[in-house]
């Protein structure tokens, strides 16, 4: 069975950098940079468009084989760039990325250390902003509440709201609340139905929609809401 390579497609347990050892040097950095540029396809443009096309696709594949075998499968969000609405700005997509070997295998590794660096920052927030054990309802929801404002206010700002910038909101409220102890499809159930096709495409949503989805989960997960004051 082939092994599914879609970033979006991680569970938290997957992609959680505690749970998934990373060692890199600069022995390691050029090994993978040699890897990688000995498969990068020859610069020079095929005549027929749709066959240099394939060959770009190919080429991204591969490398994130390469990387999720040597790493873990964490490793095939390198390539979740901003223009695929991810957190990856060293990489933009396969016609724009990838040319000299070179400068290709740097642009591979400036991206998997990046999508490793969210990773961890995700990892450090969301043990933030998870409720205490202890909490009871009323106090889970405002956690809850004050975890999706601040971590879709992340991912806004991350992403630029450019083209499905939505999908990595998913994934990362997904995440948190697998993080908290909610079964991974519970979570992603519990996030679709609370964020209900709301966001959009280049559009940054406004704060009072911020709110909105973070009350809306929080009170599904818990049944209560909190006491604002005035």
């Amino acid at each position: 069975m082939q092994q599914d390579l879609r970033a979006w497609s991680l569970s938290w347990s997957e992609a959680d950098p505690r749970r998934n050892a990373f060692e890199w040097d600069d022995d390691e950095e050029a090994r993978i940079s040699a890897l990688v540029a000995g498969m990068t396809p020859s610069a020079e443009t095929d005549v027929d468009a749709d066959a240099d096309r394939m060959k770009g696709f190919r080429f991204v594949s591969e490398v994130s084989v390469l990387l999720a075998s040597r790493y873990g499968r964490w490793a095939c969000g390198w390539g979740w760039s901003t223009y695929l609405g991810g957190p990856v700005g060293a990489w933009c997509c396969d016609m724009h990325s990838v040319g000299e070997a070179e400068e290709t295998a740097a642009r591979v590794v400036a991206s998997l250390l990046e999508w490793r660096d969210w990773l961890e920052d995700m990892a450090e927030r969301f043990e933030q902003l998870a409720p205490p054990p202890d909490a009871n309802a009323e106090d889970r929801s405002w956690h809850l509440e004050r975890a999706v404002t601040r971590l879709v206010t992340t991912v806004v700002d991350r992403t630029h709201a450019e083209s499905a910038w939505y999908g990595l909101c998913d994934t990362t409220l997904t995440w948190f609340l697998s993080s908290t102890g909610l079964r991974p499809e519970a979570a992603r159930k519990a996030v679709e139905a609370a964020i209900g096709g709301r966001f959009k495409s280049w559009a940054e949503p406004a704060p009072p929609l911020v709110d909105a989805v973070g009350e809306d989960l929080a009170v599904r997960l818990t049944g209560r809401g909190f006491y604002r004051e005035g």
